[in-house]
Parts: structure tokens; C-alpha cells; sequence
């Protein structure tokens, strides 16, 4: 079980006692730390919220929507929706903020609060210490009675984002009609149900759904990586589809799933759509340190410059921003386009990516052949309170201080032609430990290497201090 507190909001596991699990108590010290952060910093006492179907998110819907209220503000309640719809919501609707209630790729035991600003875009490093220390003190004054905040339900914002999403220059709603795609999509048990599903049906493809109910019971583990995605891909293959759709329970990542039944990965559907729009609208690109270098070979290309973040969608949109670029995301199949807003959706991932299809004119097995092929190796160790990261991370920079040492996020390693990234991840209690070759043997061999080096400095580290401390020796643990 787990909590944990962060820039970007709180996320955690239901159930428990508080201060170490999601419990009610939590939810309410953290959304009335937000809720009054808003009104001091906005004076705009509106704030919209907005849920994926899990199993808890009623109750804590209830929870946040009551602290707000106390508060004095006014609520604008999207009810089951997606994160890029309420981001797209709080600037429609004029608000100070967002909140949406969703663990995003977790499993069904996880909930959280997601914290936008009135740009409807994730809160800042500097505003989330803010609101973190709000939650330590606990300094919050609530509204008297007869000025406790309103609350209005709207359903419509789906459709209103899709609506958006079809007025896009390069999304060419009647190009892809005409071809008639068949898809096959798997909704998870989520909102992908309620937003996918209608996203394909008015652009006119053949639309088959795998766990389309709204139970918010994950049909499997509910992160969009190949080893999630067999029966996806087996029904690809039985309705003989021309391709496969899979998001995460809150619809800001998408990965696809070729007619072959094979995967497409979810570090390129980025590179992909990436390369359409550079076909027609020059400008800068942004992925994250742990993402795939073929958006950098793609960039080139074209004859335009790529640029690398600290992992995290605020990040990533800060560079965006600072360099200008015209399209942006991360590798775990989050793609933000800022033509539509600055928000990983997966909504307008696939509009664009369908328009691309359709002027291809070939499969999406055969797109994919367009680009570079490299393997991403994706490991975790678990995080205990032992760890010392930076003794860590210290060892390590200084055993490879003969390649491309980066330390934006953690620490990446460079070689000259792999790299691997070592990093505290903001949303579970691991380390994540990613790294990319040509090879898949080569990629795989990286990151046990790391391993094996994290352990040799482990037992360096417990061996000098036993005989000076007390504390209980370094130990990791594989996931």
C-alpha cells in the first residue's frame, strides 16, 4: 500500500490508515490545500473536475467535491470523462483550475488527484510546493454558510473536444471516411468507452470494442505495454481490422496495434504522428529523456531541431513552450499537440493518426517500416527508504564519467550509440530504468549491467557503514 505526495498532486492506494494509503482524510487535506491555493492565487473560485470509471472514483468524487464546496467554489462536475477533456474544459469554462480523478496507468487499487491551472495544463514545480506545504500546516479557512460554492453537472465536453478535435487542419475527418477503416479497440473498462468509441464512429471507421463497460474493473493490467495487449491483438487479427487501439483508463496514452498483430510500440505512435504534421507544418519537436531517439532522426528529416526534457507532461510542455515546438509528448504513447491544447490526449493521437493512414495509403504495418527500429528496454527496482539515491547516482556518474553524462532528470548515460536513463519515478515508489540500442539483446543487456553495477555499489555502501550505523543495510528489490 502506498501514498504519495508530489508537485503534481497525491496518489495512492485505497483503503488503510491514513498518511500512508489514499484514505479519506488524505483526499480532503489535499484537495482543501488546492482548492484554497486556488483562491488566493486565481481569485477565480470555479473549478472543474472530472473522473475515469474506477472503482473508487465515485466516493472520492464525493470527497472533493464537498471540500471544494466548503470551500466556496463553485464546481463544474464533467462526471466519467477523459484528462485531456477536463483540460480542455477549465479554460472553455473560464476556471481557476482542474482536478481530475484518475490514477491514469495504475491498477484499480490506485487513485489520485491530478491538479491543473487555469491554462488547464498541469500545475507548476513552484505551485505544487505551495500546495504541498498548505497540506503540512493545514492554514485553510473554509466559506460561511451562506457562501459555500455551487455545483453544476455537464456531460457535454466530450463531444465538444471531439468537435475540436475534427476542426484540426490536418485531421481529415472525409479522407478517412472513405477508406472505412475497421478498428478494434480496447477501452479497459474505462472512459476510453464513452470517448474512442464515438471519436471513431463519427470519423466513419468500423468500430469492434473489447472491455467497454464502465466498471473501472480492469480487464488486465491496465498500462498499454505489448505484454497487455494480446487479446487486442488476437482480435485484430479475428475481424481481420486494419488496425488496433488501446489507451490507458483515463485516455492521455496510446499505443496501436498493426493489422498483422503485431505492435506498433507505444514509443512511436509520438514518431508517427510526429512526421505527419512535420510534413506539413515546419517547427521544433520535445520528447522526454526517456524516450525513443527516432523522434530525433525523424526531426532531422525534416531539417527541423529536437529537443529533450525532464520526464514529466509539465516538463515536457515548459520546453515545448520555450523552444516553440509543433508537436511534443512522450514516449510511453502520450502525444501533445499544441494546436489543440497543451495536454497529452490520446483523443486527437488518433484522429491524426488515421489522417495519416489515410494519405499513406498503405497498411500501418508498413508505416511503421518508415522509421528507425529501435529496441527500449523498460525495468524497475523497487524504492525503499534505504536507498540513497544520490549515493547512487554520485557512483555511477563517476564510473561512466567517459560518456555523455546528462542529470536534467536522474541520470542518463550516453554511449555512442545507446543510451540508458536512471531515474525516481513521480508516480509509484520505484526507480525506473530504461535503456535503448539497435538491438533488443544489447538493450536488455544495458540495464542488467546498470543493475548489476547498483548492486556491487550497494554492497560497497553497506559494507563501509555496518560498523558506524545502526540503519539497516541498502537492499534493492527486482520488479
Amino acid at each position: 500500500m502506498a501514498l504519495i505526495k508530489s508537485i503534481s498532486g497525491i496518489r495512492g492506494t485505497i483503503g488503510g490508515t491514513a498518511g500512508t494509503n489514499l484514505t479519506p482524510q488524505d483526499i480532503v487535506e489535499c484537495t482543501a490545500a488546492f482548492g484554497y491555493w486556488v483562491i488566493q492565487k486565481t481569485n477565480n473560485p470555479k473549478i472543474v473536475i472530472g473522473r475515469d470509471a474506477r472503482i473508487s472514483g465515485e466516493i472520492v468524487s464525493n470527497l472533493v467535491v464537498s471540500t471544494l464546496r466548503s470551500l466556496g467554489i463553485n464546481i463544474v462536475d464533467l462526471g466519467l470523462s477523459t484528462t485531456p477533456t477536463v483540460e480542455i474544459a477549465v479554460t472553455a469554462e473560464k476556471a481557476g483550475a482542474g482536478i481530475i480523478l484518475t490514477a491514469s496507468h495504475n491498477p484499480k487499487q490506485w487513485n489520485a488527484l491530478k491538479l491543473l491551472n487555469d491554462k488547464g495544463e498541469f500545475i507548476s514545480a513552484s505551485d505544487g510546493q505551495e500546495v504541498l506545504e498548505l497540506i503540512k500546516t493545514g492554514s485553510i479557512t473554509y466559506a460561511s454558510v451562506d457562501k459555500l460554492g455551487t455545483y453544476r453537472k455537464d456531460d457535454s465536453y466530450i463531444q465538444k473536444h471531439l468537435d475540436l478535435i475534427f476542426d484540426l487542419d490536418l485531421v481529415n475527418v472525409e479522407a478517412v471516411k472513405e477508406k472505412g477503416f475497421k478498428v478494434v479497440v480496447d477501452c479497459i473498462n474505462s472512459t476510453g468507452a464513452i470517448s474512442v468509441a464515438p471519436l471513431l464512429e463519427q470519423m466513419g471507421c468500423e468500430v469492434f470494442l473489447l472491455n467497454d463497460d464502465l466498471s473501472g474493473q480492469f480487464a488486465h493490467n491496465p498500462e498499454p505495454l505489448p505484454e497487455n495487449l494480446r487479446s487486442l491483438a488476437d482480435a485484430v487479427h479475428f475481424h481481420r481490422a486494419d488496425l488496433g487501439i488501446s489507451v490507458d483508463p483515463d485516455v492521455d496514452r496510446l499505443a496501436l496495434v498493426c493489422e498483422d498483430g503485431e505492435m506498433f510500440g507505444e514509443e512511436y505512435t509520438l514518431v508517427s504522428v510526429a512526421d505527419y504534421i512535420l510534413q506539413s507544418t515546419p517547427g521544433n519537436t520535445v520528447s522526454n529523456l526517456s524516450s525513443t531517439r527516432a523522434l530525433k532522426d525523424v526531426s532531422l528529416k525534416h531539417n527541423i531541431e529536437y529537443f529533450a526534457s525532464a520526464v514529466g507532461e509539465v516538463n515536457v510542455v515548459t520546453k515545448m513552450k520555450e523552444v516553440n515546438a509543433v508537436i511534443g509528448g512522450e514516449g510511453n504513447g502520450g502525444i501533445i499537440y499544441p494546436a489543440l491544447h497543451y495536454g497529452r490526449d490520446a483523443l486527437v493521437g488518433i484522429a491524426l493518426i488515421l489522417s495519416q493512414l489515410a494519405a499513406f495509403n498503405k497498411s500501418i504495418s508498413f508505416l511503421r517500416k518508415q522509421y528507425p527500429s529501435y529496441s527500449i528496454s523498460k525495468n524497475k527496482i523497487q524504492l525503499t527508504p534505504e536507498i540513497d539515491l544520490d549515493y547512487l547516482f554520485d557512483k555511477l556518474q563517476d564510473k561512466y564519467k567517459n560518456e555523455k553524462i546528462n542529470t536534467i532528470d536522474g541520470l542518463k548515460i550516453e554511449f555512442e550509440s545507446d543510451w540508458i536513463h536512471l531515474r525516481k519515478s513521480n508516480t509509484e515508489p520505484i526507480i525506473r530504468i530504461y535503456s535503448e540500442s539497435s538491438s533488443e539483446v544489447i538493450a536488455n543487456n544495458l540495464a542488467q549491467k546498470i543493475r548489476s553495477d547498483i548492486n556491487e555499489l550497494l554492497k560497497d555502501f553497506n559494507k563501509q557503514n555496518s560498523k558506524m550505523s545502526e540503519t539497516p543495510p541498502m537492499a534493492i528489490k527486482k520488479l
